[in-house]
């Protein structure tokens, strides 16, 4: 605060000339009234301490990598390569921004400080190549409302990273806002990752994500979440059972095909619901049913694949009647080709069937496909035609030796059922 700071001194003069001029007055009192001695000296002796005690404390030092604003209550640690939190942040810090680091993992504690940390409400570790956040990452924050940290490449996110350590005995947190934009790990330059390794990366980022927001209760006031651009195929059943505040949602730019297993039947105060850029092709009975029922939502589905087929039937209907979908002029089929660009709420219900058919990328495919076996039959019959001899020839072979073979099975039978001919079988070897 540097206005407060350049005033400080001049205030400080001022008293302690008051004080002198207290001083001066009390020794005049003294030397008139000598018979109370005891009483001037203790009272002059008062009058410095409430004098020195008047002088303003010294401000918090500002850590050396960082910049602080005491008048705004704001700490930036902003691109300084940090491997660990600063460990002497002023406790007056409101805002702290630790974007742009190298802090890898953030451990139980992290924040633990003496003063504590009482008036951080708003934490960004955005870019900090953060990997792992354990539980109890946050719990010396009390006050802590608003965490952002995205674009970090989390590999570890702890079901109580937001609560305690023993989240049996927590207090639901006081966090109002999370922000977990772009937490995949991205492939190495010049590299690219094959689908089943992506596909068990999303996987387990989907799970470690829908652990930590429905453990405990520590997310029971959170009012808005962030998860775009998270490449999420899915979200657990239940990911979203624990945080009946939550009024804005953020999912777009993700990968996901269906909301058939998420429910928002328990978000009541939901207000704002982002499904734009994802792989949705419809939703189904049971997503409409429950979205209608949120008194206050607003819905957004803007660039989604719609496939137009005899499954969109309810949809269409839906959309006809509803509210809730901003911009819904602009849902448009994508599949199949004849009704491409095809606005969702001007179609005819009837035009809706499920006939086989393709993309054309796919039924190239299939076509080649079709070419290269009856290449490959071909090529079999050919072999077979032009080997005709020799295989009759190998037929004739194998015919001969089973023959062969089957007669001297039926010369022993026969030899052993007369035993006139055993004997002499017997006499004949001795």
């Amino acid at each position: 605060m540097p206005g407060g700071r350049s005033r400080g001194p001049a205030a400080g003069d001022g008293r302690l000339r008051l004080a002198r001029l207290a001083l001066v007055l009390l020794g005049w009192v003294s030397v008139s009234s000598p018979a109370s001695p005891a009483t001037s000296s203790s009272a002059s002796a008062a009058f410095l301490a409430s004098a020195a005690s008047a002088q303003p404390p010294p401000s918090s030092p500002c850590p050396a990598p960082c910049e602080c604003s005491e008048a705004a209550r704001t700490v930036k640690c902003v691109n300084r390569n940090l491997s660990a939190v600063p460990a002497d942040l002023p406790p007056y810090a409101r805002t702290l921004f630790l974007t742009g680091n190298q802090l890898a993992v953030l451990p139980a504690g992290a924040f633990a400080r003496r003063p504590p940390l009482a008036e951080l409400a708003a934490l960004n570790l955005s870019g900090s190549r953060l990997r792992e956040v354990h539980a109890g990452a946050f719990e010396d924050l009390p006050g802590l409302r608003q965490l952002d940290l995205s674009h970090n490449p989390l590999v570890h996110l702890s079901p109580f990273a937001f609560s305690a350590i023993n989240a049996s005995a927590s207090a639901p947190s006081a966090l109002s806002e999370l922000i977990l934009n772009h937490i995949i790990e991205p492939p190495p330059p010049g590299q690219d990752q094959h689908q089943d390794q992506k596909q068990k990366q999303n996987q387990s980022v989907e799970s470690m994500v829908g652990a930590a927001l429905r453990a405990g209760h520590a997310l029971h006031g959170l009012w808005r979440l962030e998860l775009a651009s998270n490449h999420f195929l899915y979200l657990p059943r239940d990911a979203l059972s624990q945080l009946p505040a939550l009024r804005h949602l953020d999912l777009r730019n993700n990968s996901l095909v269906s909301l058939t297993y998420l429910s928002f039947r328990n978000l009541t105060h939901l207000e704002r619901l982002h499904l734009e850029d994802n792989a949705l092709k419809v939703l189904h009975n049971g997503t409409l049913a429950e979205l209608q029922g949120l008194a206050h939502v607003k819905v957004f589905l803007d660039n989604n694949p719609w496939v137009c087929d005899c499954h969109m039937v309810d949809m269409v209907t839906w959309l006809r009647e509803t509210q809730i979908v901003e911009g819904k002029a602009r849902l448009t089929c994508a599949f199949p080709e004849k009704m491409r660009n095809q606005m969702l709420v001007e179609l005819n219900v009837a035009d809706l069937d499920c006939d086989p058919i393709l993309p054309p990328s796919l039924q190239t495919s299939y076509v080649f496909l079709g070419i290269v076996l009856a290449l490959i039959g071909a090529i079999f019959l050919l072999v077979l035609y032009l080997n005709r001899k020799g295989i009759k020839k190998w037929m004739h072979n194998i015919r001969d030796a089973c023959r062969d073979h089957m007669e001297g099975y039926h010369y022993r039978y026969e030899i052993n059922a007369d035993p006139r001919l055993t004997n002499l079988s017997s006499n004949s070897d001795v």
